[in-house]
């Protein structure tokens, strides 16, 4: 899903769960890119991935295309556990360090990577 224009500010996780009000019932992972301006305003917001109930599928190329394409200067990823276990699992952990290294390259920073379930949500740290 795509937004046209620009948003509010998003300061914190909380911000992003309630952004994520669409998919956080999903019954399959949903994996979300907000794109950000350099005052953390939404540019826009993308669905990269739908998965299955326990994973999804992300690559650095989808994630980091439309960051480029919108001249974002950093991103929020984010994605959905039907499960509702919100504690990040290793391949979360792992796609997390992977974009990190590839948004470093191309100086687009990934300032949050959060967990959202149906009523709360959890951060990914690093």
């Amino acid at each position: 899903m795509l937004k046209d224009k620009k948003s509010s500010i998003i300061l914190n996780p909380k911000d992003v769960w309630e952004r994520m009000m669409d998919v956080r019932g999903s019954k399959k992972e949903h994996f979300v890119v907000f794109y950000l301006d350099s005052r953390n305003q939404e540019i826009q917001r993308e669905i990269i991935s739908v998965g299955t109930i326990n994973e999804s599928l992300v690559h650095p190329r989808e994630v980091f295309e439309g960051a480029i394409k919108n001249n974002a200067s950093a991103i929020i990823i984010a994605h959905n556990h039907p499960s509702g276990n919100l504690e990040p699992s290793q391949a979360d952990i792992e796609i997390t360090k992977k974009l990190i290294n590839a948004g470093r390259i191309l100086d687009i920073k990934i300032l949050d990577h959060i967990i959202v379930g149906k009523e709360t949500w959890s951060k990914i740290e690093f």
